[in-house]
């Protein structure tokens, strides 16, 4: 006889992951390139886009993750050496140096991989600037780098996320243009909805004038707390206004989810059966689910 309860999900998760048992998310036709953006600090987004992406890979996809934040801390929580001299994501976008040379296989997670980025992307806003074809840098080195990486593995990429710093400048343009896609990280706080719409307004003039296959495609709450009212009232204003594109659950807020990237690594694989793990892998099945029956 099991028992049907949270904590024994939680433990029989767990076992799963370890053991390798876990099940295989279906994958898109073709490879979906997702920006995460969000103007805000504070939000989730760089926490998300590690979390998502190891609860895919983990689930039999291939993923791959470019951190064009200069405080790189998806490198960090993914444990991928970003200390200054390290080839990363400036070295694509200011030196032409090619993606093959500076992205690396995540440690324990097989079919993840990720571009890091150095504090010497800080300059990168400003010298971006007179650079020819500035908005489709990496647009281009990631076209690129797809065939590369067919040839090497033996097979496409499914998603890559890219993690932008919380600001509207060259490198998140950079990240809208090589995109066909946006994921928004909302928390479900007092101030949630605030900048939304000049992020959704760039979204719009970056669709007209530079990447017509944009769009925004995918909402996630984030740092959710079930006793709150506040917490509640937030995430039906969301789902009111934006529908079909909020993903149904929530990312509740979690120690463990906090505690991860300070041991380098994802809640994933830092604590699978926490709340915030399992969050997290529901949260990754419900987009792969999305994703398989619209290609």
């Amino acid at each position: 006889m099991s028992l049907d309860t949270p904590l024994a999900r939680a433990a029989e998760a767990a076992i799963n992951l370890k053991l390798g048992t876990t099940e295989t998310f279906p994958a898109p036709k073709a490879t979906r390139v997702i920006t995460i953006a969000n103007q805000k600090g504070g939000v989730g987004k760089t926490t998300t886009a590690v979390n998502l992406a190891a609860a895919l890979a983990k689930h039999g996809l291939q993923i791959l993750v470019i951190d064009t934040d200069p405080q790189g801390n998806a490198s960090t929580a993914l444990n991928v050496d970003h200390r200054v001299g390290t080839p990363d994501v400036y070295s694509v976008l200011i030196e032409d140096q090619d993606f093959s040379e500076v992205i690396r296989q995540v440690p324990e997670i097989e079919n993840l991989f990720c571009a890091p980025a150095t504090i010497d992307l800080a300059g990168a806003e400003i010298e971006l600037v007179s650079l020819v074809a500035r908005e489709y840098r990496l647009q281009k080195a990631l076209a690129k780098y797809l065939e590369f990486h067919k040839n090497k593995y033996g097979k496409n990429l499914d998603y890559i996320f890219i993690d932008c710093p919380p600001s509207l400048g060259l490198l998140t343009l950079n990240a809208l243009v090589a995109a066909q896609e946006v994921l928004i990280p909302i928390q479900t706080e007092y101030y949630a909805l605030e900048g939304l719409g000049q992020l959704m307004n760039n979204v719009n003039l970056v669709t007209k004038q530079l990447n017509p296959e944009l769009k925004v495609s995918t909402i996630i709450l984030t740092m959710f707390d079930s006793r709150t009212n506040l917490s509640q009232q937030v995430a039906q204003e969301v789902r009111k206004h934006f529908g079909d594109i909020v993903i149904p659950t929530e990312i509740p807020r979690a120690v463990r989810v906090s505690e991860a990237p300070s041991f380098q690594q994802t809640v994933i694989t830092y604590d699978p059966g926490s709340p915030g793990a399992q969050a997290y892998v529901k949260v990754a099945k419900e987009f792969a689910l999305r994703h398989a029956s619209v290609n």
